[in-house]
């Protein structure tokens, strides 16, 4: 078994937000809502993402654009949005996903996530990630 689908078994089965395989080996899950815990986890060390392989609920322009900064090099996602498949693609991340929808939607499905909203059309994914994580 691979380590994707070591940490995508962790993600569907306890039902975790985010599952990251660390380059050392380690596998950790993470239970927070949206982007908080890759957040939390840049906020730590910018580098702890480097060269990991992440599972994660959902996956939208914002999430996948920090991701590509940060150096992550394989995503398994159970939702993925439109937005941000061009961006895994640009940054050579290898990336499966279970359903792909045009946008994510927001925490009420009455329109699109709000930070999906604001950075559609933004087409450098550095300046997402430094008004999102902060500066590098």
């Amino acid at each position: 078994m691979t380590n994707l689908e070591k940490i995508k078994n962790i993600l569907l089965e306890k039902n975790a937000s985010l599952v990251v395989c660390y380059k050392s080996g380690d596998i950790k899950e993470y239970y927070q809502d949206r982007i908080k815990d890759i957040k939390d986890i840049l906020m730590k060390d910018e580098a702890l993402l480097k060269d990991a392989i992440v599972a994660d609920k959902v996956i939208g322009k914002v999430a996948a654009s920090i991701l590509a900064v940060a150096g992550v090099k394989e995503i398994y996602t159970e939702i993925i949005s439109e937005f941000a498949i061009p961006i895994l693609e640009k940054n050579d991340i290898k990336y499966e996903y279970n359903k792909k929808v045009n946008y994510i939607k927001n925490k009420d499905n009455t329109g699109m996530c709000p930070m999906e909203n604001k950075y559609k059309d933004e087409t450098d994914i550095n300046i997402i990630y430094n008004d999102v994580i902060g500066e590098k």
